[in-house]
C-alpha cells in the first residue's frame, strides 16, 4: 500500500494527522515464521527512536519492533495478547501493534516510502 512508511528494521507506519499505527512488513512476519506472542508496552509510555516498543516471539525466534520515531504510544492492539497470529494473518491489518503520537514529524522524512522498500528488500536478497 502506497501510503505507507517503512523502515530498515522492517515496521511499517500508517499516519493519520499526528497518530501513526506501526506494525511489521509482511516480508518480516514471514522471516520470523509462526508468531505465538507479543509483549506490548503500557499506553502512555514515550519511546524514542530505536528504542525497543514490543517483543515479537515466534516459532523460530524472538525478535525486538523499535520505535521508528519519538512519540507517546497511545494504544495498543491488546487483541494480539489472545490472537498473536493476526500477526502473520493480516500484518498491515489487524495484526497492527500500536498506536503512537508522533513528537517530531521530521522523522517520518527519513523513512522509506512503497517502492524505496521494495529496494531495499531486493538488496537484502
Amino acid at each position: 500500500m502506497s501510503d505507507r512508511l517503512y523502515s530498515k528494521d522492517h515496521e511499517w507506519v500508517a499516519v493519520d494527522g499526528d497518530i501513526a499505527t506501526i506494525g511489521i512488513s509482511d516480508h518480516a512476519q514471514k522471516q520470523l515464521g509462526d508468531v505465538v506472542f507479543v509483549e506490548l508496552p503500557e499506553t502512555g509510555r514515550s519511546v524514542t527512536r530505536n528504542e525497543e516498543a514490543c517483543v515479537v516471539e515466534s516459532v523460530k525466534a524472538a525478535s525486538e519492533v523499535y520505535a521508528p520515531f519519538d512519540g507517546k504510544i497511545v494504544e495498543v492492539n491488546e487483541t494480539l495478547s489472545e490472537d498473536p497470529a493476526q500477526v502473520n494473518a493480516e500484518p498491515y491489518g489487524s495484526g497492527w501493534f500500536v498506536r503512537m503520537r508522533v513528537d517530531n514529524p521530521a522523522q517520518l522524512k527519513e523513512l522509506m516510502d512503497e517502492k524505496a522498500y521494495q529496494e531495499f528488500l531486493a538488496e537484502l536478497d
